[in-house]
């Protein structure tokens, strides 16, 4: 049986959406139903940021790697990605064009989740 990751960009934090601060009408300005907090995007910032730009070194945008990163083990059979636009499903599927990681880029992704 395969595993369903629920929420690979952990609710918008792993794309580039909240990198310059909150955008207006964004899931962390909102008060109903609140999954995701400004406290939220404040305390996880620097990781994300340092994510990103490991992703961009490896020529896709953070929502293809944590995307990718998450389909990499065998046992996930899919995504839910939650894609509320053609444009952003499109960028999403094309994580599966770099699914592979190095061990090095796995270590500085651990890395960067622990620190």
């Amino acid at each position: 049986m395969g595993v369903l990751v629920f929420s690979p960009l952990a609710q918008g934090q792993l794309t580039d959406r909240y990198l310059a601060g909150i955008p207006s009408g964004a899931r962390a300005s909102k008060t109903e139903r609140v999954w995701l907090t400004p406290d939220d995007i404040k305390e996880n910032l620097p990781k994300v940021e340092k994510l990103n730009e490991l992703a961009k070194r490896r020529g896709q945008s953070l929502a293809q790697m944590a995307i990718a990163w998450v389909l990499r083990k065998p046992a996930v059979t899919s995504a839910l990605i939650g894609a509320s636009s053609v444009r952003q499903l499109e960028d999403n599927l094309a994580s599966l064009k770099n699914l592979k990681f190095s061990d090095d880029e796995l270590d500085e992704i651990e890395s960067i989740l622990k620190s």
